[in-house]
């Protein structure tokens, strides 16, 4: 009796074409590195809404701040393997303006750290003629002490002036800088190994179009352990862009090599904040490799 190879042959080509396809924007994952869940987000977005939406986009995990910070908390308590909280110093949305003048912040920000649950500190804004701030080199201290995380949307003096301060430093540099270019960024990486960039909201400048730009391309492959994408929800009319931004970051992402995309999307992030526990039976298998 003679078997035929044809059909093993053919499931040996499916089943090699498939390892060996390019992955799909609905295969990557992401752990989103920079969201935001403020008083009006809660209002609009209920916490089971909230891991709905992660949910639905793919989303393993997720960096969270607000204003106050006390929703934050909650949304972390409610989902402790998803959400990594990052204590924001603002209060009310004027804080974002003047904190750095708040003589009564860092004693405040100490009680806050004490409960234990944050991994960092941010976003903090702030730029050029505020750098010396004995408010922000207190912040920066506290963080540092307790290897803590600091989100800072701020220009390149102000990194270099934190830099200075506390050398060792865990930072995030939000939205790829206040001048998102990548000869600057790659300088900034060179001279700070501790510096990670967030990619929020820059998403036309990295793919004009959709398609990705060589120079961006370049960077990420140089230094493909030092960025993490993010959609981040600034407004509330953000959550009704959330599926559409994800879809535009994995539109680039897929353009990236395999590799390469998987350490942007979700890699980078797990390495510096390993993931705790399985969330309620969400699969997190995305996360080990």
């Amino acid at each position: 009796m003679r078997i035929s190879l044809i059909p093993f042959l053919s499931c040996i080509v499916w089943i090699t074409a498939i390892l060996l396809a390019p992955m799909t924007r609905a295969e990557v994952p992401i752990f989103d590195s920079h969201l935001h869940y403020s008083a009006r987000d809660a209002e609009q977005i209920g916490q089971s809404r909230f891991i709905q939406i992660l949910d639905r986009n793919r989303i393993t995990r997720a960096i969270v701040t607000g204003t106050p910070s006390t929703h934050t908390a909650s949304l972390y308590r409610a989902a402790p393997g998803r959400i990594v909280p990052f204590l924001s110093v603002y209060q009310v949305a004027l804080d974002k303006e003047r904190w750095h003048l708040n003589t009564a912040l860092p004693q405040w920000v100490k009680q806050q750290l004490d409960s234990g649950i944050w991994a960092g500190i941010g976003e903090l804004h702030l730029f050029a003629d505020n750098r010396s701030s004995p408010i922000f080199r207190a912040i920066v201290k506290l963080a540092s002490e307790r290897n803590l995380t600091l989100q800072m949307h701020a220009d390149p003096a102000v990194i270099d002036s934190l830099f200075q301060q506390s050398p060792k430093a865990r930072v995030i540099w939000a939205h790829a800088g206040v001048y998102p270019y990548p000869p600057l960024l790659r300088d900034y990486l060179m001279r700070y190994p501790n510096l990670t960039i967030d990619l929020s909201v820059r998403d036309d400048l990295i793919a004009p179009k959709g398609k990705l730009d060589s120079q961006w391309e370049e960077l990420f492959v140089d230094y493909s352990d030092r960025f993490m994408v993010g959609v981040d929800t600034y407004s509330p009319k953000r959550w009704s862009e959330f599926d559409s931004v994800v879809q535009k970051i994995r539109g680039w992402l897929v353009q990236l090599p395999a590799d390469v995309a998987r350490d942007l999307a979700y890699r980078n992030a797990n390495r510096l904040w390993k993931p705790e526990a399985k969330y309620k039976g969400v699969n997190m298998e995305w996360d080990k490799d």
